[in-house]
């Protein structure tokens, strides 16, 4: 047999209503935007694994500045993503957050915090690829109020939890993106000789 473990009673009904109050009334606990200030929006994407981002903003609260989220979102990559370079994936993810934040940024100032040195040309890239022209055109409305920052990896910890423990790509996730396959319709056309068409 082994020793008797003792248990000590550490926390009283008291103590744990205080930590739950705390808890409740501080980080991260999500804050209500201020269309009047700038946001910052973290994005990061782990390369094969999914895409995570945070929308913040600094506020004064009881008196002193306070940077708070005011949303997270989060998801995996889905297949035919999972194949993108770095690069790219992390390109995807910037204009993948601002269509789903569009309601929050559209028309406001804001900073987009990455650790894709390369992210900070997107809008004046030269030679691209069809998926970056596609992106570039959709962010045109963004261009004015953006401002793309470099982050080392080391501090830019808002979103990388989110990208590299995403939550499933399916309809119950706000960030869901579903995977469309290219249909393309294909019409025959027959010509008989007396000069009858028929479409099928």
């Amino acid at each position: 047999m082994g020793r008797p473990c003792a248990v000590h009673r550490q926390s009283t009904k008291g103590d744990a209503y205080e930590r739950i109050k705390h808890e409740l009334t501080n980080a991260p606990v999500l804050i209500l935007p201020d269309f009047e200030l700038p946001f910052k929006l973290y994005i990061d994407a782990a390369f094969s694994q999914g895409l995570g981002a945070t929308l913040h903003q600094r506020q004064i609260v009881d008196g002193e500045p306070r940077e708070g989220g005011i949303c997270y979102i989060s998801r995996k990559l889905k297949d035919s993503e999972a194949r993108y370079g770095e690069t790219q994936t992390e390109f995807l993810f910037l204009v993948c957050a601002l269509e789903k934040l569009h309601y929050y940024l559209e028309g406001a100032v804001f900073e987009v915090y990455t650790g894709c040195t390369e992210l900070r040309s997107l809008l004046n890239i030269k030679t691209t690829t069809r998926h970056m022209l596609r992106w570039q055109i959709s962010i045109q409305e963004f261009r004015v109020n953006i401002n793309i920052i470099y982050k080392k990896g080391k501090s830019h910890t808002n979103a990388d939890g989110l990208s590299r423990w995403p939550l499933d790509n399916v309809k119950s996730n706000p960030a869901y993106d579903p995977e469309v396959a290219a249909k393309i319709p294909i019409h025959f056309m027959e010509i008989d000789r007396r000069k009858n068409f028929r479409f099928s």
